[in-house]
């Protein structure tokens, strides 16, 4: 089994690329706010909404570390100036490695006046209704741009089958291609 995880800032296409890389793998796609929006029109975006969510994931990504799939894209928004994000990290490839499965990190990394167009796509909006309310939607990507490293600094990451794509000029499907042929999935 293979267990990929497409990481950035918000709005840097990790839903995008990861549904199109589901497309030609096989793989199958859970993008993060698949739990978010389930759960953040019953408790908005409270303390409950992210105990349920991370309770959720884990019991999905135990199921699927010891089924028949082919594999997992999982896609996160990992603050690398938080401790316990890369602890989350860790503790999802564990699940994963405990069933002999390959792990594969790709980082995407795009220009901020990229991220903040692709902040109103109709498939971003589609997928994620919480992200509807543009200015909202905007200023929550400004802040956290502020407030958290959303992109790695270099040599940060040391596991072996780690990418790292800057695709602000760079189509989803291309995207796609470069994680799939480089990694020959």
């Amino acid at each position: 089994m293979k267990f990929v995880i497409l990481f950035g800032p918000q709005a840097v296409g990790k839903m995008t690329v990861g549904r199109h890389l589901a497309e030609t793998t096989g793989l199958k796609l859970f993008h993060n706010h698949m739990t978010i929006e389930m759960l953040s029109p019953i408790f908005d975006f409270g303390p409950e909404t992210w105990r349920l969510t991370d309770s959720i994931r884990m019991q999905v990504f135990e199921a699927v570390s010891r089924s028949s799939l082919d594999g997992l894209i999982f896609t996160y928004v990992w603050a690398f100036n938080v401790q316990s994000d890369s602890e989350y990290i860790d503790k999802i490839c564990a699940i994963f490695e405990s069933q002999g499965s390959e792990i594969y990190l790709v980082e995407l990394e795009a220009d901020l006046d990229e991220r903040l167009e692709r902040n109103k796509t109709p498939y971003r909006l589609e997928q994620k209704p919480s992200k509807r309310n543009l200015e909202w939607s905007e200023q929550d990507l400004l802040s956290s741009t502020e407030q958290y490293r959303l992109n790695s600094l270099e040599g940060e990451i040391t596991r072996k089958n780690y990418l790292r794509i800057n695709n602000t000029h760079l189509k989803p499907e291309e995207t796609a291609a470069l994680i799939k042929e480089t990694f020959g999935l």
